[in-house]
């Protein structure tokens, strides 16, 4: 039997709302042991600087201009996932912690896909030996460092004997997809960004309330979608330049068509919107695998019964859509698990993505590593 290592990963998504923090025991390889998950909610004011903040960052130039803000955040983000540390941990020894970070740009066309975090000083703080910087090395090998979980998605389809193929897609600030088609050969593993996911949603909630986002969709549910202009940003979206890359951020999308809606209706018709997209690229991807094809949904969107039901309707009428809770899986936690399996994976140099997920020349390793001293 390989050795097993005890890992914590450390997950803050685009919604940028708080952090998943979940501990597994793993090889690195086919083991898989779930030992805790459990979410920790920034507050308010960190919240509320994060969105601030990444709404004015439009280009690397940007993150020159606010480096002073960022560094700023960036501490007090490291502080609070220090704090996360010591509170999940309490009780328990970890081999090493996969720190993602709070993803602020990216974009594989300029060589940089930037998370707030400082490792170092986490590292200090906890005493621990850090990975981090998941996403550089499949950049300078030619991918587009995401999406990077499908390496896992593929080790707990293993692990909870889920038949192939299937599709996880995963709805967070953005959404994407992994295709899993063979138990071994990772050549047949496909994983890419499909769309917005929660971020439309959550922006023009933010922008015109006092929430973060649509619980349950009930803002969207009140509201009646606007057909001139969702036909209208439907056509826009249609005849933009057919993007070369398989990684988005959210700064690839944005709100400015629904100005003027009010706020149930901006979010019914920007509901509708991103269902529309996903619903149209799963019905894509799974035709092209001529194969029938489970779909199961993690991330906090699957939460939205609203965006779901639209999904639905948006999809193929064959396709088979559930959460992936189905399976005795906390769909809230699959992200922050993955980075802990991904932490193990790099601290043995073993590739955590491939030519068919994230774009790379060649399977590639990623992630820098910080020992404690």
């Amino acid at each position: 039997m390989n050795k097993q290592y005890t890992s914590l990963g450390l997950m803050s998504g685009t919604s940028g709302d708080g952090i998943d923090a979940s501990i597994i025991r793993s090889d690195g390889n086919n083991s898989y042991n779930l030992i805790k998950d459990k979410y920790y909610q920034y507050d308010r004011h960190i919240q509320k600087d994060i969105h601030s903040l990444k709404e004015r960052i439009q280009n690397i130039n940007d993150l020159k201009k606010l480096s002073d803000q960022l560094n700023v955040l960036e501490r007090k983000i490291t502080l609070f996932h220090a704090e996360v540390t010591q509170k999940i941990t309490k009780g328990i020894s970890v081999d090493i912690i996969g720190f993602h970070g709070q993803t602020f740009y990216h974009s594989p066309s300029e060589k940089i896909s930037k998370q707030l975090g400082d490792a170092r000083l986490l590292s200090q703080l906890v005493k621990k030996d850090i990975i981090y910087d998941f996403r550089s090395n499949d950049i300078a090998n030619g991918g587009e460092g995401a999406p990077l979980t499908a390496i896992f998605h593929k080790l707990i389809a293993t692990h909870y004997s889920i038949k192939l193929p299937l599709c996880i897609l995963n709805i967070g600030g953005i959404s994407n997809i992994t295709i899993i088609d063979d138990p071994i050969n990772l050549n047949y593993l496909l994983s890419r960004d499909i769309g917005p996911g929660n971020c439309l949603i959550d922006s023009w909630v933010r922008n015109n309330s006092n929430e973060f986002f649509d619980k349950d969709g009930m803002f969207a549910l009140r509201g009646t979608k606007n057909e001139i202009i969702f036909e209208q940003a439907q056509e826009l979206f249609a005849n933009r330049p057919k993007p070369k890359k398989k990684s988005l951020d959210i700064s690839d999308f944005d709100i400015s068509f629904a100005r003027g809606l009010s706020l149930e209706d901006g979010a019914a018709t920007l509901t509708d919107f991103t269902a529309s997209i996903i619903g149209s690229e799963l019905s894509y991807e799974i035709s092209n695998l001529k194969k029938r094809c489970k779909i199961l949904v993690c991330g906090g969107g699957r939460k939205n019964k609203n965006l779901i039901k639209k999904i639905k309707l948006n999809s193929s009428k064959s396709l088979i859509i559930d959460p992936i809770d189905t399976h005795g899986i906390n769909g809230d936690f699959i992200e922050s698990q993955a980075f802990a399996y991904l932490a193990i994976r790099s601290m043995l140099k073993l590739p955590i993505s491939f030519p068919k997920t994230t774009g790379c020349k060649t399977p590639c390793s990623g992630g820098k590593l910080i020992k404690f001293k």
